[in-house]
């Protein structure tokens, strides 16, 4: 075998908050009908690479039943296999920990190659051109890097490199930095290479961006070099971050392509019947999935499969997750509604000008956005103004008010 890749998807995704409640961060919904995973398994059959571990732990019952045998992506053929590892010891507590602890599942299969991806990122990559690159450095291990705003350089692994791309510095999260080149957690590496430097680590949290690269980069006997990478790529672990990158797609202001004949994006879809829409209906820049009703108003908004909109609703600037039902006369704007949910009459979700952050939350709710979690059924006549998180256990007086910055639970 040459190249085997495992892709780290265990993660809980806790900035995600409500939302990772049932799920991983690569389960969850992105873009109406796929899930965040799929753009990482998208591009490894377009890379023609077939031979893919997951790494699950968190939540996994979500992925699992996603993920299957692997046919939409074409890894049920003879000459192919997907698998899925989940803990069978001890927990998970980094990274690089995660491919130890499965370190005898890659001796078997003996490859010549180890490419590590994280499965929570927006992005199509060519990672034959990443394989080529490495052959012809001749190099241990390459890292895929990225350029990003000065301003975002303490998110992220920062690295610096000589005239032949060879990488001279790394450093996890820096406060400042003589380079703006980040590194966006893909690694591949020659397995003899990863097989010792995860063997030799007596770390317990071992890390691949906190102490195997860092380390390879300052053994001489190693050559680490740089991939740089110029498309779209985007991480969408804050509500902000998932919901603006869904709008910007169903607005078409971003440089990823969905609509590539040449480079597709695959999932199991689901067997819904086609988008039904009114005589009433209107509908602007959103992105609409299979089984969806509007018999309301849509703009800015994306919606996944099964979502119902009742007569004179209005969905603005808005996610709305599978089978939810929003009844006559809604409105609703920048707001997440997770799977499954019963919005009743006449309510209103994200209205007035009150900004005040989550009391609970603040550091994740303070733009405005309102956050409804899986299976929450709400009242009609409702009003829910702005950075709320609403619990599906809350129970609620008629006509009642939510104030800005509140969380509802009634436990």
């Amino acid at each position: 075998m040459e190249v085997l890749a495992l892709i780290l998807a265990g993660g809980k995704g806790s900035r995600l908050d409500l939302l990772s409640n049932r799920r991983s961060k690569p389960a969850m919904p992105f873009a109406g009908k796929f899930r965040i995973i799929d753009f990482c398994l998208s591009n490894l059959d377009h890379s023609k690479i077939h031979n893919v571990a997951i790494l699950t732990q968190y939540q996994p019952l979500s992925l699992n039943e996603h993920i299957g045998s692997g046919k939409p992506w074409d890894f049920d053929r003879r000459d192919t296999s997907i698998t899925l590892l989940q803990p069978h010891s001890f927990w998970y507590s980094g990274t690089a920990d995660a491919v130890l602890k499965n370190i005898e599942f890659i001796e078997r299969r003996n490859p010549k190659y180890v490419l590590i991806l994280s499965g929570d990122h927006i992005y199509k990559m060519d990672y034959q051109k990443m394989l080529l690159e490495h052959k012809q450095n001749n190099a241990s291990v390459t890292v895929a890097c990225k350029d990003v705003d000065i301003s975002e350089i303490s998110r992220f692994g920062i690295l610096e490199t000589n005239s032949f791309n060879e990488i001279t510095a790394f450093k996890e999260k820096p406060k400042t930095a003589n380079s703006t080149l980040a590194s966006m957690g893909i690694y591949l590496f020659n397995f003899d290479i990863l097989r010792d430097a995860l063997k030799n680590n007596t770390i317990s949290d071992l890390d691949f961006g906190k102490h195997i690269i860092p380390a390879l980069v300052e053994n001489a006997k190693t050559k680490v070099f740089a991939h740089t990478f110029n498309g779209y790529w985007q991480d969408v672990g804050t509500y902000d971050s998932y919901l603006e990158t869904n709008l910007d797609l169903a607005m078409g202001n971003l440089e990823l392509d969905m609509h590539d004949p040449n480079w597709r994006i695959y999932t199991k879809s689901e067997d819904q019947p086609p988008v039904k829409v009114g005589k009433n209906a209107k509908i602007e820049n959103s992105l609409l999935s299979n089984g969806c009703v509007v018999e309301g108003t849509v703009i800015n908004s994306v919606l996944s499969p099964g979502v119902y909109i009742g007569k004179n609703s209005v969905v603005s600037n808005s996610v709305i997750m599978n089978d939810v039902i929003i009844s006559e006369g809604v409105e609703i704007d920048r707001s997440i509604i997770d799977k499954k949910c019963i919005i009743g009459h006449n309510t209103k979700i994200g209205v007035g000008d009150d900004l005040t952050p989550n009391i609970e939350k603040p550091d994740m709710l303070f733009s405005g956005i309102n956050v409804i979690e899986r299976g929450t059924i709400l009242p009609s006549d409702l009003i829910i103004e702005r950075n709320c998180r609403i619990l599906a256990e809350s129970k609620f007086e008629n006509k009642e008010k939510i104030k800005s910055g509140t969380t509802t639970n009634n436990k």
